[in-house]
């Protein structure tokens, strides 16, 4: 809750309130007319932050629509933000530079070596966002993407580790105009689409799995409740029709046609509380942008040679300085979540294994980051959708 009032206080501060801080978890706020009528506040309210509060206070928390109102003076304000994270003195450099390039590239149909090391400054792309699973129940949670803008790079391994060291670094700021030239030029909206479309759509999909899953075991269950219930009733309907089949008269036919009206009224009704679990189980997932950060690292990148049978390509691959670790390779087709690459014969591109399987139609192999719409030998086009960008 401190945290809270503090970016509450900030967020008033910013907006034109003239905020004082008490002992009490409570914040004396002098509103300007723009936030009265935004807040629905009186010019001088009292917000509580606490679980002991002044009997006039406003409880703030995080629960109701306080965020949602809150949003309403935060605007688009820090959606998009800049950040260099600085390090006193020189930055390190690996002692042993091949232990490294060893552990980061995993090549199992290709060799590698080492051209060079050179200090300079990484961008690393940081998005996050919210999504929002409704069916008959509400799961909501937020998902970090991150790449490095200069190599390609996928670093969703690393930002756990980068997280804590930003946080650490209090010296850390804007970046300088050569900080900026040396990151190179920025992605474009769709290089950043085009990298992100995919990997959310899996990101979002492992984490409401757990949620899935429960919904269906309730379905299910509620299935096979309303299924007892209305097969108990069709039975004993049927039963009776049966028992007046071999009886003649007029009420014995009134009661046929009763008995079979009633069996096609419970079919009715099973159809339609199917058609109602359908409508309550059915699942609707909202993906919101929240917020992209540009963080500025320092980096050792490495110039790597990489040779497949008589072709050889150069790629680059960053060290961070700050954490001392080596980000993943570049992936040019599929999601480049694991450091395993291998290399087409063509252009020499590194691929997950899945992107360079057999075609579904003829089984000839080939590589989709070479031919994303089809194989190349057939024209048949392949239900996995692979996506990659080597560099913008």
């Amino acid at each position: 809750m401190s945290d809270l009032r503090a970016f509450v206080g900030d967020l008033l501060e910013r907006s034109g309130a003239i905020v004082e801080p008490s002992e009490s978890q409570e914040l004396a706020v002098l509103a300007p007319p723009s936030i009265q009528e935004q807040m629905g506040w009186p010019e001088f309210v009292r917000l509580g932050f606490g679980p002991e509060r002044s009997h006039d206070a406003v409880a703030v928390g995080l629960e109701g629509d306080w965020m949602d109102r809150l949003a309403v003076l935060l605007r688009d304000n820090g959606r998009w933000s800049e950040r260099e994270l600085r390090l006193d003195g020189d930055t390190p450099v690996p002692q042993d530079l091949q232990r490294v390039l060893d552990h980061a590239l995993d090549l199992p149909n290709a060799i590698c070596r080492l051209r060079g090391v050179a200090e300079t400054r990484a961008r690393c792309l940081i998005l996050t966002f919210r999504y929002t699973a409704v069916s008959d129940e509400k799961r909501e949670g937020l998902i970090w993407l991150s790449f490095n803008t200069g190599t390609g790079a996928n670093i969703d391994d690393l930002l756990e580790k980068l997280q804590p060291a930003l946080a650490q670094m209090p010296q850390g700021g804007p970046p300088d105009p050569a900080t900026e030239l040396a990151a190179g030029p920025r992605w474009s909206g769709a290089d950043i689409e085009a990298r992100v479309r995919p990997l959310l759509d899996c990101r979002i999909r492992e984490e409401i799995e757990p949620f899935l899953r429960a919904m269906q075991r309730r379905l299910a269950r509620d299935c096979d409740r309303v299924h007892a219930y209305h097969d108990g009733l069709y039975r004993a309907a049927a039963k009776r029709l049966a028992a007046l089949s071999g009886a003649a008269g007029e009420r014995e036919e009134a009661d046929r046609r009763r008995e079979t009206m009633r069996l096609e009224a419970i079919e009715r009704e099973h159809r339609a509380k199917l058609d109602d679990l359908r409508r309550n189980y059915a699942l609707r997932v909202t993906v919101d942008w929240v917020q992209a950060l540009e963080l500025y690292v320092p980096v050792q990148r490495f110039e790597v040679l990489v040779r497949r049978r008589k072709g050889e390509r150069l790629i680059q691959l960053d060290w961070h300085a700050a954490i001392k670790a080596a980000e993943a390779p570049l992936c040019e087709a599929g999601l480049g979540r694991e450091r395993v690459r291998l290399v087409c014969d063509d252009k020499l591109h590194l691929t997950e294994f899945a992107a360079q399987d057999a075609c579904s139609s003829c089984g000839k192999p080939f590589c989709r980051a070479c031919f994303p719409a089809a194989c190349p030998r057939c024209d048949s086009v392949q239900l996995t959708n692979f996506k990659g960008s080597e560099r913008a």
